[in-house]
């Protein structure tokens, strides 16, 4: 199948190579040159536009960072959209709001356009296992036309509903959990510490006797453990957050939780910690909040 990809941030570059490795012919685009570098080695083809990545695609997929992004890629100049035709479907596999979603769900159906939205759930190293799970919500059709594509990338699928919207609001609040657990271990941490108990050791012992869950193991081993190269930043769980209190505020919802969160990632920001892996920098924010003297 022909496939356009738009955006190659550490998670679209490896779910891009996984769908080379699968036998899809690409046409690749990124804002910034280099990072299609390590795709034309492998076979794909560099796209000059967003515009001209979908010349003759069956399936455009875009793996953006935020709602900035998608303003530029797809109504920019040379943009995505323009170049859309009814016979290509876009799969829209980034984490945006709600309303953005709305919107390109209304502008899609206007000009014909099957539309699914697609976001995943998982880290870089993840995505190049090919063991994202996926949560999507679309038409009938389009998601039938979708799945064989989405198939090289992921474990499983959850098909949420017939609006992109509600697919999109899941990843929130799937990110929102996250950002609640990491939280959670991160005063834990503090606390076990503060009672002379290796935070290693209480989370073995916490994880054994009350969730058995490899995510909070993944998750405070990170945290124990601080990668070379952050798979996910403190800004970017800071931008999921905002993205979630604004959705659930179009719906007259307050998030007390999540109001806390908003704090906390500003404190972070604040203290030049944007760029730390998200885990680590949550983390990082506990203890410089005199819980425990770093």
């Amino acid at each position: 199948m022909k496939i356009g990809f738009l955006g190659l941030g550490k998670m679209g570059s490896a779910m891009a190579l996984r769908l080379l490795a699968a036998g899809h012919e690409l046409s690749v685009w990124n804002r910034t040159e280099g990072r299609t570098e390590p795709l034309a080695r492998e076979g794909a083809i560099v796209a000059g536009t967003p515009a001209e990545a979908e010349l003759g695609a069956d399936v455009v997929i875009t793996m953006l960072f935020d709602d900035h992004a998608h303003e530029e890629v797809l109504f920019g100049s040379n943009g995505l959209m323009e170049a859309l035709t009814p016979s290509t479907l876009h799969i829209s596999c980034s984490t945006i709001s709600v309303a953005l979603s709305e919107r390109l769900t209304a502008e899609h159906a206007r000009r014909g356009i099957p539309f699914v939205a697609a976001p995943v759930f998982g880290r870089p190293n993840v995505a190049e296992e090919g063991r994202l799970w996926i949560v999507m919500a679309g038409s009938d059709t389009a998601m039938a036309k979708a799945r064989p594509v989405l198939a090289p990338l992921s474990r499983g699928i959850s098909v949420i509903g017939p609006e992109p919207r509600q697919a999109h609001a899941l990843k929130l609040g799937g990110n929102f959990l996250i950002s609640t657990m990491i939280q959670s271990l991160s005063e834990a941490f503090v606390f076990a510490k503060s009672q002379d108990i290796n935070p290693a050791v209480f989370l073995d012992a916490v994880n054994s006797a009350l969730f058995q869950s490899p995510f909070y193991a993944a998750y405070g081993n990170v945290m124990l453990n601080p990668p070379e190269h952050a798979g996910a930043s403190i800004d970017l769980g800071a931008k999921d957050t905002r993205l979630l209190r604004q959705a659930a505020a179009s719906r007259n919802t307050r998030l007390s939780l999540a109001d806390n969160l908003a704090e906390i990632f500003e404190q972070a920001k604040q203290a030049g910690l944007a760029d730390q892996d998200w885990a680590v920098g949550q983390y990082r924010i506990a203890q410089l909040r005199g819980l425990l003297n770093p």
